[in-house]
């Protein structure tokens, strides 16, 4: 799974050694009123957040390929084929994948690159200036985590759906047989359960996306603005409440912190990862009789997802703890063996302990699980790479 549709941080490994089965208390909480910090993250040049219109909108070029391609009598399926033809065809656009590229449906359009939201965001726009009946999704995938310098993100996912009529329907994965447009084929494929969701939220995913990108790059204010705005379009949008509550932490107001996590869990009782933040802040402070219950009710509802396992073996390698994360790389592949993120960490750990015949047959296995040709060529060079430096040492 490489899609990255909005990011949510878990800043650090949770404890995991509690026995306590208490349901923590999550009507703790504060008032969205009382959430904000405006006297804090005050810019001294005015910061420009993209408008609903400025994120979706289409220039002229665009609209061009829309009577070309789009405006015609053909059923939803087969438009659906020929917008994802024009989009990724080497002939024509010729899009291509970045985690980070949270960007409007115009600059994906012209800088050919795109991260799944923005790529569903520029669908979207070019759906529906077709005149396309076109709605988002959310797809209800497994917490799923990608490391990023200091931060573990753990993404969500959302996808399109086109209908032929208010009473038919047809199933569209990458454009094959009907009409749900999915920019991952392993979410597409796994059928995960899916609901609608409505435009103001899928804008509050990207201006969260855009609020998690300048908190990781230490741009705070900036990071403010984009989250409060986030809460502003769509406040029962948990995820952008339990960012905000990272980006108070991270500058030094616990107490506020405290209450946005709160909140966002109160928003949605599985949103593990504002509980799991809560925790470590209550450990921060020393309050760990409060943490245990609800470091413990969150691996219990972990335990038997692989991702969370990587996840762990992730946090251990960055630690150095190597022989940890084979344990914690090995659960996870026990768990699920068809994830390629999985034996390439292995592989990583394998070459840290000098241990090149396992980390080549780790590769291997990386190369031969991925289907996507940019990732598959940096696994042929680390290969390649390996091989090298096993016949130097030789």
């Amino acid at each position: 799974m490489k899609s990255s549709c909005y990011g949510l941080f878990l800043c650090l490994p949770l404890l995991l050694a509690c026995q306590s089965n208490e349901i923590p208390q999550a009507n703790q909480y504060t008032s969205p009123v009382n959430l904000y910090l405006d006297s804090q993250f005050q810019s001294n040049t005015p910061i420009i957040i993209e408008t609903e219109q400025e994120v979706f909108q289409l220039d002229d070029e665009m609209r061009a390929m829309v009577q070309t391609k789009l405006v015609n009598n053909f059923p939803a399926n087969q438009k659906a084929r020929i917008l994802l033809k024009h989009l990724f065809n080497e002939e024509n656009i010729a899009l291509s994948y970045a985690g980070n590229a949270n960007v409007t449906a115009s600059q994906a359009y012209h800088s050919k690159v795109a991260n799944c939201m923005s790529l569903t965001i520029l669908a979207y726009a070019l759906a529906d200036e077709a005149g396309m009946n076109i709605s988002f999704q959310q797809v209800e995938v497994p917490e799923y985590w990608v490391r990023n310098g200091q931060y573990s993100l753990v993404t969500g996912h959302v996808n399109l759906l086109v209908k032929a009529s208010e009473n038919v329907t047809h199933r569209t994965v990458w454009g094959e047989s009907a009409t749900r447009i999915d920019f991952d084929p392993f979410v597409a494929k796994k059928h995960f359960p899916s609901h609608k969701i409505e435009k103001h939220t899928l804008l509050a995913m990207f201006y969260n996306n855009k609020g998690a990108e300048a908190m990781v790059n230490d741009s705070y204010v900036l990071a403010y603005q984009y989250l409060k705005q986030a809460t502003l379009t769509d406040n029962q949008f948990s995820s952008s409440w339990g960012n905000l509550g990272i980006l108070y932490k991270l500058t030094g107001e616990y107490g506020m912190a405290e209450s946005a996590y709160r909140h966002a869990f109160r928003l949605d009782s599985n949103n593990l990862t504002s509980l799991g933040n809560l925790a470590l802040l209550l450990n921060k402070q020393g309050r760990f009789d409060e943490a245990e219950p609800i470091e413990e009710l969150i691996h219990k509802a972990r335990v038997k997802n692989p991702y969370y396992h990587a996840l762990l073996a992730s946090e251990a390698y960055f630690n150095k703890s190597y022989t940890q994360a084979l344990i914690h790389f090995k659960k996870a592949i026990q768990l699920n063996d068809e994830q390629h993120e999985f034996y390439f960490g292995l592989a990583k750990t394998y070459y840290m302990q000098n241990e090149l015949n396992l980390a080549k047959r780790a590769m291997t296995k990386a190369i031969a699980l991925t289907k996507a040709k940019d990732t598959q060529r940096q696994y042929i060079a680390k290969l390649n790479f390996l091989k090298f430096e096993q016949t130097a040492n030789n």
